[in-house]
């Protein structure tokens, strides 16, 4: 069972910046495909970031340009760097791992592809 560390959440002023860092508790980093996600109060779960085994990179349309999804094998950790946050980037965020398999390569924004799970960190962005 992989467990999932997420922090570098935060309160920050619109055009701000933050950090996420996920931590796993095995050397996933390197061997999953990883993700993040977010959801905003009343709003479904969805994709924001993912990378893949191959370090292939997806990004949802609204966050393309402002947001970095990288990871460093050596740290065993996954990170998405948020530039130029707005007050919609507010959500709690979520880590995800799941091993290579065609779903989650197909389909990197699937919340159902993934199996593993991190409990989420706030970001909330005001004016």
């Amino acid at each position: 069972q992989v467990q999932l560390l997420e922090s570098g959440g935060g309160s920050v002023q619109a055009g701000g910046s933050l950090r996420l860092s996920c931590v796993p508790s095995e050397s996933t980093v390197n061997a999953y495909s990883m993700a993040w996600f977010r959801q905003a109060p009343g709003k479904q779960r969805e994709g924001v970031a993912a990378i893949g085994r191959a370090d292939t990179t997806n990004y949802a349309r609204s966050v393309k340009g402002r947001f970095t999804i990288s990871k460093d094998n050596a740290k065993n950790t996954l990170y998405l760097q948020m530039n130029n946050l707005k007050p919609d980037d507010t959500a709690v965020y979520y880590c995800a791992a799941e091993p290579p398999v065609d779903r989650v390569q197909h389909f990197p924004f699937m919340a159902g592809a993934y199996t593993y799970w991190g409990q989420g960190t706030q970001v909330e962005v005001s004016l």
